[in-house]
């Protein structure tokens, strides 16, 4: 009866520590199986993630490509205007160069018949009865001196042989007898081209001048004043070289020698 009793006692006294237990067991299932949740929710986040980061990359790479394409269509859009403008200044310079060879040669032309007009010999008219007598009145002969043409190519041989000189005298001629020819601003152009031919770069400078103040509106016109650009600056004259381009683009912006001033001037600083 005693040993029933004492076992009675020890079986009471171990149940607030075996319900202990019990219940730390129950409170670590617990814990396990919200770590066994979010687990579980983590990697579903990390598929929605993986999945999203695959369509990302999917879309940058599909970007990607078209960036790449659409650079490849521009460079290649690109060169073929490149190619295209250098074909178009080839044949505007072929055109330029042929119109020049066949505006030489129509001068050549009209040179040489002002020469033929000039060596054919006056004719006599018929005699023409006044009064009692018979007068012989001869028409206008043809004029001995050369005519504005035959000048202008005449001064144009010359200033080819270097003779300098006897351009300047000729095309001086032809401005002096022909003011009002069409040729009258290549004569004076021509004449400051001898002057610098020579080395007479005041000479020239003035020449040149000349044409733009006389021949504005000509084609030598900025021509000539590039010209004298040219030759302050290889005088040293840096001042008055930038003036001179300035004045050119400010005058004639849209013309050949206008891009040629724009670069020395960026030489120029």
């Amino acid at each position: 009866m005693m040993l029933r009793k004492g076992s009675f006692l020890l079986i009471v006294g171990l149940l607030p520590i075996l319900a202990g237990c019990f219940a730390t067991t129950s409170q670590l299932e617990g814990l396990r199986q919200n770590v066994l949740q979010q687990q579980a929710e983590a990697d579903a986040n990390d598929s929605i993630r993986a999945v999203q980061l695959v369509e990302i990359l999917t879309t940058l790479r599909t970007v990607t490509d078209s960036i790449a394409g659409f650079s490849t269509r521009l460079n290649r859009m690109r060169a073929e205007s490149q190619a295209d403008i250098r074909e178009l200044k080839q044949s505007v310079t072929g055109l330029q160069e042929i119109s020049g060879q066949s505006q030489e040669r129509l001068q050549q032309l009209r040179a040489q018949l002002e020469e033929r007009n000039r060596q054919v010999p006056p004719s006599t008219a018929p005699a023409v009865p006044t009064g009692d007598t018979l007068s012989a009145t001869p028409a206008a002969p043809a004029a001995d001196a050369p005519g504005p043409n035959e000048l202008f190519q005449i001064g144009k041989d010359q200033l080819t042989r270097g003779g300098n000189s006897a351009a300047r005298s000729a095309f001086t001629d032809l401005l002096q007898r022909f003011p009002d020819s069409e040729l009258a601003a290549d004569a004076q152009f021509y004449i400051a081209e001898s002057y610098a031919a020579e080395g007479s770069g005041s000479a020239a400078d003035s020449a040149y001048a000349t044409v733009v103040s006389k021949y504005a509106q000509s084609p030598r016109a900025p021509t000539a004043l590039y010209k004298r650009g040219v030759l302050a600056q290889s005088a040293r004259k840096t001042t008055t070289a930038r003036r001179l381009y300035n004045d050119l683009i400010r005058r004639y912006p849209n013309s050949d020698e206008a891009e040629l001033a724009r670069e020395r001037l960026r030489v120029l600083g």
